[in-house]
């Protein structure tokens, strides 16, 4: 089977400055500029032009959908737009089937969950102190770490002002027990933020990133070294009620940063404004990331998600997904499909833009 488990997108370092915008592109942008844009070489001459082929195919999508007013967001043409389908499908993934992460954690108190009306208008923890830089998982299939780890740094944070850590996501990929092969087989195969979680608390908390480095950026798995000092832990995570929006809005709203699943399948080439370009009817939750918000632009409500995609990718490494009370759900039918556990169920119900509602996650500091 295709290793689809949690192999999220790899981001390689970028001219950044180079690219263009989304606003500044044409039918004039050449493959040979875009090649000298992003640093890119393509020896094969079979390569060279199926790559080509590609990168004119986006570039006429990109243009075509920047030209729809009725789109609340906008694409370009960025690092990923010379891919294959199977290249960005190998480089995503998260797992779906909970009944391994759910046993004995705590489930969010009904008396914690507000009314709309009750709730801020808008909230953007970035913007609190609480929340770390955009970073790059490479070509590791590490977003569930990323995940995990974000989410513990910021939840750190607020317990603790001033100490934001940036932790290390390496401690997680290589120290994280997967009985079930929740998301995968671990390390670079898949996990869960459930499954992170449940490992460091067992061996005793997390190390910072500088002692403890990535070196997982190639897709190469690594031993378990915990050399160095935690500098945080948990206690225990939250599992939010699946599927329902105000409590999400209210865990959000009122206590901070969560780790949630998501379909990324068509994130791709998203440059700005609200997406609503998940397929709602047939979702595929595929990604790990951080929800760090919400608010409304344009008469438009979204939820505001941090990435691990490096900051040159979407809106300065985040994106904007559409929001609403009136909530679509779809069926996923691939629950399996590397990404959920052992014996996990054939279809699971998915609602949310891009499955968004399905699993969060925070976790509790003591």
């Amino acid at each position: 089977m295709m290793i689809k488990a949690v192999l999220c997108l790899l981001f390689l370092a970028l001219a950044a400055s180079a690219k263009l915008k989304w606003h500044e592109l044409d039918a004039s942008y050449t493959f040979e500029t875009y090649l000298q844009h992003y640093g890119k070489k393509y020896n094969d001459p079979q390569e060279y032009q199926m790559r080509k082929s590609i990168f004119e195919d986006n570039l006429h999508h990109v243009l075509a959908h920047n030209q729809d007013a009725t789109k609340t967001w906008k694409e370009e043409v960025n690092h990923l737009a010379d891919w294959t389908d199977e290249e960005f499908a190998n480089l995503r993934g998260y797992a779906k089937g909970l009944s391994y992460a759910r046993k004995d954690k705590e489930m969010f108190e009904t008396s914690l969950v507000k009314p709309v009306k009750d709730l801020p208008t808008s909230v953007d923890w970035r913007t609190q102190g609480v929340v770390s830089p955009v970073k790059d998982q490479g070509q590791c299939g590490s977003c569930w770490s990323f995940a995990a780890a974000e989410t513990l740094e910021s939840h750190w944070a607020l317990k603790y002002p001033g100490q934001l850590w940036d932790l290390s996501e390496q401690q997680i990929l290589d120290c994280t027990l997967n009985p079930q092969n929740c998301g995968g087989t671990g390390g670079c195969g898949g996990g869960t933020v459930e499954v992170a979680y449940t490992t460091i608390m067992k061996v005793g908390g997390l190390q910072e990133e500088w002692a403890y480095p990535y070196m997982s950026y190639f897709g190469a798995n690594h031993t378990c070294e915990l050399t160095a000092k935690f500098v945080a832990n948990l206690t225990n995570f939250v599992i939010l009620p699946s599927n329902q929006y105000t409590p999400v809005l209210t865990a959000v709203g009122t206590i901070g940063p969560v780790a949630i699943s998501v379909d990324a399948r068509s994130w791709k080439l998203y440059a700005t404004g609200v997406f609503n370009g998940c397929n709602q009817t047939n979702p595929d939750l595929d990604h790990a990331v951080q929800l760090v918000g919400y608010g409304t632009e344009n008469g438009t409500d979204y939820w505001l998600v941090r990435n691990s995609w490096t900051p040159a990718w979407g809106d300065a490494g985040d994106i904007k997904i559409y929001r609403t009370d009136q909530v679509q759900c779809g069926t996923d039918s691939t629950p399996s499909d590397g990404s959920g556990c052992d014996n996990g169920p054939a279809t699971i119900n998915v609602c949310g833009t891009c499955g968004i509602l399905y699993d969060v996650v925070y976790p509790i500091i003591v």
